[in-house]
């Protein structure tokens, strides 16, 4: 078993650059509510008894998130930044990180933290709202098993009206993850959904698919997976150093190699998300109702 049972930790990950939104959107807070969409995350966690919040920033952020955000997080919690630097890689492929602009992606955001999760822990992103009952869910689920876990997203609950969103689609059995395909440009018609493939190709998603919003809860035994990974991922597939490592395709490759059993919960509430900027009035404004409603 990993760790202590009785605590549980919460990795943000706040590292991205948004491009498509233009800025840090980590830290662009909420019209209304005086704070930003992660705050509101890690109140929630902690409601459920989270006891320690990892930080994955960017430099770029840190000492505004460290003279602004982190005084206004709940006292007693146990706060650690970490960047996710580019040149954080193994000393052979130093050279490879030199050529590269973005971050390494969700998978190296999260292994970014192995040295300070020792217990089992919700892996959320920053700039996406998951409801507190989505907290709770996974507070349950450590307080009786120890198989990793992800609360799912119905996709059409996570569409944009302002362009094409990029998702993971689950494939679910008996209550279990099977597969997390990443679908590209997923926009809706008057009939049907359509995401680009991994494949490259244009494919219908299902209406009723649930989709992976980056909702976690994982052990520590993840973190060898990752760090095993992540030195393939860069021995094979990034020549080119554009290609991401992203964390739903190790939780698979885990799934399949390791038969890792992933216990899949269907959200509660609505998730609220901002990939585009133009977006940020409406979601604050229904954030400001789930609050104050």
């Amino acid at each position: 078993m990993d760790g202590n049972t009785h605590s549980l930790s919460l990795v943000v990950l706040a590292g991205g650059l948004g491009s498509r939104f233009g800025g840090n959107k980590q830290i662009a807070e909420v019209t209304g509510l005086g704070c930003t969409i992660m705050e509101l995350s890690i109140a929630d966690a902690y409601s459920v008894g989270v006891t320690q919040v990892v930080l994955i920033i960017n430099q770029a952020v840190r000492a505004e998130i460290e003279s602004t955000i982190v005084p206004r997080l709940p006292q007693g919690l146990e706060v650690i930044l970490v960047e996710q630097r580019i040149d954080s890689v193994p000393q052979r492929f130093v050279e490879l990180a030199n050529q590269r602009v973005k971050p390494w992606g969700t998978g190296h955001a999260l292994l970014c933290a192995k040295q300070h999760i020792k217990n089992p822990a919700i892996v959320i992103t920053a700039d996406d709202y998951y409801g507190a009952s989505s907290f709770k869910i996974l507070s349950n689920h450590f307080k009786s098993q120890q198989s990793w876990a992800m609360v799912g997203y119905p996709i059409e609950d996570t569409l944009s009206a302002q362009g094409g969103v990029n998702r993971g689609i689950c494939q679910v059995k008996s209550g279990y993850l099977q597969e997390v395909e990443e679908y590209l440009n997923i926009t809706k018609s008057d009939t049907e959904l359509t995401g680009i493939s991994a494949s490259g190709e244009r494919k219908k998603v299902a209406l009723d698919a649930l989709s992976s919003m980056s909702f976690w809860g994982i052990t520590p035994s993840l973190f060898e997976h990752l760090e095993r990974g992540f030195n393939a991922f860069l021995e094979m597939d990034d020549s080119d150093v554009k290609r991401e490592y992203y964390l739903p395709d190790q939780i698979q490759q885990s799934i399949i190699n390791n038969k890792q059993k992933v216990c899949v919960y269907t959200a509660q509430e609505s998730w609220y998300g901002v990939t585009y900027k133009s977006e940020l009035q409406d979601v604050a404004g229904k954030l400001y109702e789930l609050r104050h409603g």
